[in-house]
């Protein structure tokens, strides 16, 4: 018998556009307002951002004051870095998560999980440890503000990253850990995993490094906030695989539900057509669809069963009536 069209499954090769965009608009939303609203005091911050610079000195890891040096005596590297600071930190990650969602649908959705997962994780490192980054510290520390050195290039003051204006809607003690390095490094692993030409993997691996020397040089981010981002990423990552099997367990429990709802109504969740009956399947006796043909075999009365004697005008058998 030939196979029968299966009905209404929820599983797809890709996610539908529009709900991948509601999802998305969701988290960042959720991460958004928890930024703000895990500000944290002023006092702790700064305590948290000396400790962080004091374990840097320990460990002979500060890298941050010589590389703030040559960003803010070079503008040639300055303010391209302000630039970079302020921008592709929202264009590439986007634009990544789009050119998977087009070209590699397999993989779109562990990625876009990982991703989400790392940042809602970085939230509740922002909400426990609100620090201080290096450029708000007191002069006497040596960090130059490079972002405020620079603003009149850009379109930014002396809030980080934020439009003029704009500075009170953001967070600016959200350094722990650095999601900068932490996207940087989901948009790296992308390209070198899914990239199918040497420029891609080449990017993969420069762009993380980048960004990285960005965050430093301009006195946002501590080496010890790079290194957390990174480590945010790997939790993320294992966390990845089980989240997305949890998501297609929970979407089929409630796809059996409402194609069992559908059944008792009569309805079909998609409308889809009605299954395709196999060419084994028979009708019951004396019955035939519309415009069946009778075989010769089947339809043909056996002579045998013609009663005997009984013949028609051209004195061949007949069947019995």
């Amino acid at each position: 018998m030939e196979s029968i069209r299966m009905p209404y499954t929820a599983n797809r090769d890709r996610p539908r556009w529009w709900t991948e965009l509601l999802v998305i608009a969701v988290v960042y939303t959720a991460y958004s307002s928890g930024r703000l609203l895990a500000r944290g005091n002023t006092e702790d911050a700064v305590d948290h951002g000396l400790s962080l610079l004091r374990a840097e000195k320990f460990l002979h890891i500060n890298v941050e004051h010589p590389l703030n040096r040559l960003f803010t005596h070079t503008p040639a590297i300055g303010i391209p870095a302000d630039f970079a600071y302020a921008s592709l930190h929202y264009l590439v990650t986007p634009a990544i998560l789009i050119w998977l969602f087009r070209r590699r649908p397999a993989q779109y959705r562990t990625a876009r999980t990982w991703l989400m997962a790392s940042t809602l994780l970085g939230l509740i490192g922002f909400t426990l440890t609100p620090t201080c980054p290096p450029r708000l510290l007191a002069h006497a520390e040596g960090f130059v503000d490079t972002m405020a050195q620079y603003s009149s290039y850009g379109w930014w003051g002396d809030d980080a990253s934020a439009p003029r204006g704009l500075g009170g809607m953001t967070n600016q003690f959200a350094a722990m850990p650095s999601l900068h390095v932490g996207w940087a490094l989901w948009c790296g692993v992308m390209l070198w995993r899914h990239g199918r030409t040497p420029v891609a993997r080449i990017l993969g691996v420069l762009y993380p490094l980048t960004i990285t020397f960005v965050v430093l040089g301009t006195a946002n981010h501590y080496l010890l906030d790079a290194i957390a981002g990174v480590a945010v990423m790997g939790v993320g990552l294992l966390l990845a695989g089980p989240l997305v099997r949890l998501a297609d367990r929970v979407r089929a429990r409630f796809s059996f539900r409402f194609s069992r709802t559908d059944s008792r109504t009569g309805s079909r969740p998609d409308d889809s057509p009605s299954p395709i009956v196999g060419a084994g399947c028979k009708t019951s006796p004396g019955e035939r669809f519309p415009g069946q043909r009778t075989s010769s075999a089947s339809s043909a009365p056996s002579a045998s069963a013609a009663p005997a004697g009984d013949t028609a005008d051209d004195g061949t058998p007949t069947a019995a009536r």
